[in-house]
């Protein structure tokens, strides 16, 4: 949101408060600093009068970590936050003097120089990180005849439309020369977001907007630091786009709250971040095999459904998990949890008969009870739906007709909502899909009183802890996945997400992975997208690209809208693409298992942008259209059905996966040509790969056969922890130029 009409002026109604001089700088106990600063210096006692002043709060949730909250007026309610699950109490070391004050948190320290003009300097390692100086801290008064850019915005068919506020805070930190920003949750354009306007406003909008399913107040820079605004609501960024010179985040209402961590590294950020906030849940190894789905509006039954599971099989393509999506409950009855009987008349039989198959089941959900569901008087009656301030039901005909939204701040809607799920758990399914989530108004009243601005955003994650706890409950922890669309700031710890409505075409192909790179930018260790595109059907040359692509990741599924995503309806090209990387998946589990282990133990996600792997190579910056797969596989998709690809290989040796070949580089662009059963995979100098011994299934026993390679500038010590499905693991490590191992394990060693 842009408050100012170029360098010196102001937009017209917008009034502003800014921190210009340090008053005052005390202690508040050990651990805490607070700042009283003025809008203008402060030369005589009568300047004090009729003066408002800003109160600025310096705190330590964990060493590298930093928090400023800065209030106008206090004595409101405070904004809602995210859950600081990893917070600990007694951080920080306060030091205040003539100058001013100091908060060091571990490597990093928090200065305020007394007196005008205003500085907060974030500082590390003996070098400053970035700073807030003049005009950078303002509250500002906005009249409601203000002309702002992208105001109303958010989903306005939705009904989400925003209005202005009255009054907003705002933090400018500075951006130094080449500094460049990422993250923001899963957004659908350019992964550095320097120049961009960003609303964190969740909607239902597909990848081809700048909208965005899960809108993440997080960021991080390529200097070694990032920072989360802790408001639930709607956070505006200007990313070097109002104020060049500056990052600017602001949020309506009297305070702001933000934290400051510092990593070193990109993915050192990460692990500090996600150590405040949460680290992914362990995900189940059977949930990383290929997923199936009816898709959306195509016609379906059992007969259907057995003949794709026994299709796949006949051709060798195995298959995990068999999805049924929206219809498999009654058109208009979204969501009553009932199989439609016309359909499947047979539910229990055909669960049984699908778990005889050696396939876990998913059955698509959302939060939304339409009208016609006999769950909807039954929610209402009990006061289990969110409400209008008048005390009706919240009610619209979009997707459901008349449908309700569950209110999930009410502990015994979040109970019934689950027992509804646990019948069906119980009944053999398996996990949820859990759909939608963004479409939630502001003109309601929510049980727990909680402002509809900011539940807008942290509805999902209300939606989505339930059907995870009611997951772990039932088939206990580690073996519990949800498929979920939306997602805000602590979203992570409840995997997998996927990455939303894309259409069937090679660009949109494309923005689908920035979106995936830019929410492992956010936190998320574990993401997934529709193979082939969701809206409209792929010709087969872009479905057979995006199979590779898609098989090359951590979760993946053919699912579309209007057509089925069997690969035989393409080509029986598409048929020998599927096997290729369904089974090199395979084969790479215990690869794959182990990064999804560290994931939750670190937060570093599996697939990663570049700039996560190779901080220092310049090279890799802007790179948006490959990544590594875990620090060892660089992937390169296609986007071309001609196989045309150029990809980055950073400074070392690489070597070709499909044909051994090494290559040198000194960091430069390659140019390559590739099949359908092909696309640049490298290895990177110095891996030490596990190979399973199994391309039939994901959740074998990974110690039963194993290969360890060893490729090229492998040196002492390196090496790769293996753990199997049960829990058992093995080290290997390399011992004058030999892989040695540790533990339980049947297996060989060979080189690349």
């Amino acid at each position: 949101m842009k408050f100012t009409d170029g360098f010196w002026q102001l937009r017209p109604g917008v009034e502003p408060i800014y921190a210009r001089e340090v008053h005052d700088v005390w202690p508040d106990g050990d651990h805490r600093l607070q700042v009283f600063a003025t809008n203008g210096v402060i030369s005589k006692r009568g300047d004090i009068l009729n003066r408002p002043l800003l109160t600025i709060t310096l705190w330590s949730p964990l060493p590298d970590v930093i928090g400023v909250r800065i209030e106008h007026h206090s004595g409101g309610t405070r904004p809602l936050g995210f859950d600081l699950v990893g917070a600990q109490l007694d951080q920080g070391v306060v030091v205040i003097d003539e100058t001013g004050g100091t908060l060091t948190s571990g490597r990093l320290t928090a200065r305020v120089r007394a007196g005008a003009p205003f500085e907060l300097a974030f500082e590390a390692d003996g070098r400053v990180l970035t700073t807030a100086g003049e005009k950078s801290i303002a509250h500002l008064r906005v009249r409601p005849d203000a002309q702002l850019d992208g105001v109303p915005v958010g989903n306005a068919r939705g009904g989400t439309g925003r209005a202005l506020a009255s009054g907003y805070v705002h933090q400018q930190l500075a951006l130094g020369v080449g500094e460049l920003v990422y993250g923001l949750g899963e957004r659908f354009g350019p992964l550095v977001k320097n120049g961009q306007t960003v609303d964190i406003w969740n909607a239902d909008g597909g990848t081809s907007s700048e909208q965005a399913y899960k809108n993440v107040p997080f960021h991080f820079t390529n200097r070694g630091y990032g920072v989360l605004v802790n408001d639930a609501g709607h956070v505006s960024y200007e990313v070097g786009s109002e104020a060049v010179e500056r990052l600017q985040f602001s949020v309506p209402g009297e305070s702001l709250e933000y934290f400051v961590m510092y990593g070193g590294t990109p993915s050192g950020v990460l692990e500090r971040y996600t150590e405040l906030v949460g680290r992914p849940a362990q995900v189940p190894a059977w949930s990383y095999g290929l997923w199936l789905s009816t898709s959306f509006t195509t016609d379906y039954d059992e007969a259907t459904v057995t003949r794709f599971v026994d299709e796949m099989a006949a051709r060798e393509l195995p298959v995990s998990v068999f999805h049924f999506d929206c219809f498999w409950m009654r058109e208009f009855n979204w969501c009553d949890f009932e199989w439609d009987p016309r359909t499947f008349p047979d539910p229990d039989g055909m669960l049984s008969r699908l778990h005889e198959k050696d396939l876990r089941v998913c059955v698509w959900i959302n939060p939304y009870i339409g009208q016609r569901s006999p769950l909807f008087a039954e929610a209402s009656t009990a006061g289990y739906l969110v409400k209008r301030p008048d005390g009706s039901v919240w009610q619209w005909d979009l997707w459901q007709a008349g449908m309700g939204l569950v209110d999930f701040t009410n502990p015994d809607a979040t109970r019934w909502f689950q027992e509804k799920l646990r019948t069906l758990l119980r009944q053999g399914v398996d996990c949820f899909k859990t759909d939608f989530g963004e479409r939630i108004p502001l003109e309601v009243e929510y049980f727990d009183g909680s402002s509809p601005d900011r539940m807008h955003n942290l509805y999902t994650q209300l939606y989505n802890e339930a059907v995870f706890a009611v997951l772990e409950e039932e088939r206990g922890a580690g073996d519990a996945v949800v498929f979920a669309r939306s997602a805000t700031t602590g979203g992570q710890r409840l995997p997998v997400h996927w990455g939303g409505d894309s259409t069937s075409t090679f660009e949109s192909m494309a923005e689908t992975l920035r979106g995936g790179l830019s929410l492992a930018c956010s936190g998320f260790g574990f993401w997934s997208h529709d193979i082939g595109g969701f809206e409209g059907t792929p010709d087969p040359g872009v479905f057979k690209r995006w199979v590779a692509f898609g098989l090359l990741g951590t979760h993946s599924r053919f699912h579309g809208s209007g057509s089925y995503r069997v690969p035989w309806a393409f080509d029986e090209e598409a048929v020998e693409v599927t096997r290729t990387f369904t089974q090199l998946k395979l084969s790479l589990m215990p690869y794959l298992y182990q990064l999804g282990l560290d994931a939750s133990a670190t937060g570093l996600p599996v697939m990663r942008p570049m700039v996560l792997e190779f901080p220092d190579d310049r090279g890799v910056e802007y790179l948006d259209r490959q990544y590594m797969l875990g620090s060892s596989l660089l992937v390169a998709p296609v986007f071309t059905e001609s196989g045309e690809v150029e990809f980055y290989l950073p400074a070392g040796r690489w070597t070709n996966w499909w044909t051994g070949e090494v290559v040198d580089s000194h960091g430069a662009w390659r140019s390559e040509v590739h099949g359908f059963t092909s696309l640049p995979l490298y290895v990177r100098e110095g891996a030490v790969l596990p190979i399973g011994a199994r391309v039939d299934r994901p959740d074998y026993d990974y110690l039963d056969g194993l290969t360890v390679r060893l490729y090229p500038g492998a040196t002492d010590d390196a090496g790769v922890t293996v753990t199997a499905p049960d829990g058992r693991s093995a080290r290997f490590t390399v011992v004058d130029g030999v892989v040695r191992g540790e533990g339980e394990a049947v297996w060989r060693a060979e080189p690349a």
